[in-house]
């Protein structure tokens, strides 16, 4: 495996960390492949959709068949490891617990003259949730993504997942989507899984809101359904940057930045940043040594092949969290003698984990947030998937007689400016009848 090392510093570019820096969100072939996909979903409903599900996933499906039945859930329940049964529902009290804590509750503050100003928050009825499956059965973002809709108190909670050529669902990922509240599963995958939640077929009522992370074309398709549905953020190939100093240890930073190469697509990037350069040789041994031992060391050298793990040498720790940001990692570890200091300088990142007994995938499985979070660069526009997602916000407003009279005057001035006559009348006539001259 070849590991890329590159120097940095601010004031200085460097083609080799610009290269790696640059990671679209998009991919024009997904562009093009959604929006043929979900015109015909949007024209032909459930026949389109088991159409593409026989192309892309190799499966035949029937309308009738595209939800999962109750037997189903039976057998996975009877698949599922005892051990894996204890896990789900410690990572699911945790993620609850945080999902809670976290909500937003209604709050009003009063006016002047004694009317009230607030926001409340409303569940959505009814929302998507899209869980990955292909390379592996996601069966924490189930957690990370159900359970959350769940603690809003959404009512209906849609799943959809691939399932293999004979129609079968991960056992894991079923057991999960029941703990976390789905309360509707298809064994539907890709870009006719968004568009059957966005647009709606005869036998699948459309959702307000779709959330899950995916691959390019799981992204491209959520991105042409805007409008017709909510979305979440941009969650595409994961990632993440590991800011070291001396006091990391090298065979866990190696192994933090292969946890997330590990994940299959090829378009995984896993980026050290260190003021120490004796850390960067020894974290490139701790690589090697720990490749030798992974089942998937050949999803991790085809990342590796096409430039995704780099290791970049800084003047100094402020110019590591300068490199940091301008990254916006999906995942960013602090492995640093004062992680707290070094937390107020960062301001683009999914998620931050600090210190040498925090490794990202803490925040993959149990820790408590979602780990659905912005990828590609978007972090310095989105933030990660939470409770309040899957809430609707609604101002409210009750003035008094006094409140009215007092502000008349900044209506009837915008009224006028904006030649919005009915505006200005509608405060004025609550004082003086209507004059027709």
């Amino acid at each position: 495996m070849q590991i890329k090392r590159a120097n940095w510093n601010p004031k200085e570019k460097n083609i080799a960390v610009e290269r790696f820096l640059s990671r679209p969100a998009f991919k024009e072939a997904a562009e093009v492949a959604a929006q043929e996909v979900l015109a015909e979903i949007q024209s032909r409903g459930d026949a389109a959709v088991c159409v593409y599900a026989k192309a892309f996933d190799g499966v035949k499906l029937r309308p009738q068949t595209l939800r999962v039945p109750d037997d189903m859930f039976v057998s996975a329940r009877q698949k599922v490891d005892p051990a894996f049964r204890r896990a789900t529902r410690t990572a699911y009290r945790r993620i609850m617990r945080f999902a809670k804590a976290g909500k937003k509750k209604d709050w009003s503050i009063s006016t002047d003259h004694g009317g009230r100003l607030g926001e409340k928050f409303v569940p959505y009825d009814r929302v998507g949730v899209y869980i990955p499956g292909g390379v592996a059965p996601l069966a924490s973002s189930a957690l990370m993504t159900a359970t959350l809709a769940l603690a809003a108190g959404v009512p209906e909670i849609v799943a959809c997942t691939p399932c293999d050529s004979q129609g079968n669902v991960d056992p894991y990922v079923l057991y999960a989507l029941q703990v976390a509240g789905a309360t509707e599963v298809y064994r539907v995958g890709g870009i006719q899984a968004i568009g059957m939640m966005a647009y709606g077929t005869k036998r699948v009522p459309k959702v307000q809101k779709i959330v899950g992370p995916g691959g390019a074309y799981v992204t491209a398709a959520k991105r042409q359904v805007y409008g017709h549905v909510a979305l979440d953020l941009v969650a595409g190939p994961s990632e993440i940057a590991v800011l070291a100093d001396e006091t990391a240890d090298p065979m866990h930073v190696a192994m933090d930045l292969l946890s997330q190469a590990e994940h299959g697509t090829g378009d995984e990037k896993a980026l050290l940043v260190t003021p120490t350069v004796e850390l960067v040789p020894a974290v490139e041994q701790a690589l090697h040594d720990a490749l030798a031992v992974l089942k998937r060391r050949a999803l991790i050298e085809k990342v590796a092949a096409r430039g995704g793990i780099l290791l970049v040498t800084v003047p100094d720790l402020d110019s590591g969290i300068a490199l940091c940001n301008r990254f916006a990692p999906e995942h960013l570890e602090l492995m640093v003698r004062s992680p707290r200091r070094v937390l107020r300088g960062i301001r683009s990142a999914g998620a931050v984990f600090m210190g040498p007994w925090t490794p990202e995938s803490a925040g993959d499985f149990v820790a408590g947030p979602s780990h659905v979070l912005p990828t590609g660069g978007a972090a310095q526009m989105f933030s990660g998937l939470t409770v309040d997602d899957f809430l609707r916000r609604t101002s409210t407003v009750a003035f008094s007689r006094k409140d009215l009279a007092e502000t008349l005057h900044v209506i009837e001035a915008f009224g006028r400016v904006e030649g919005l006559d009915a505006h200005a009348l509608a405060g004025r006539i609550r004082f003086e009848p209507l004059r027709k001259d």
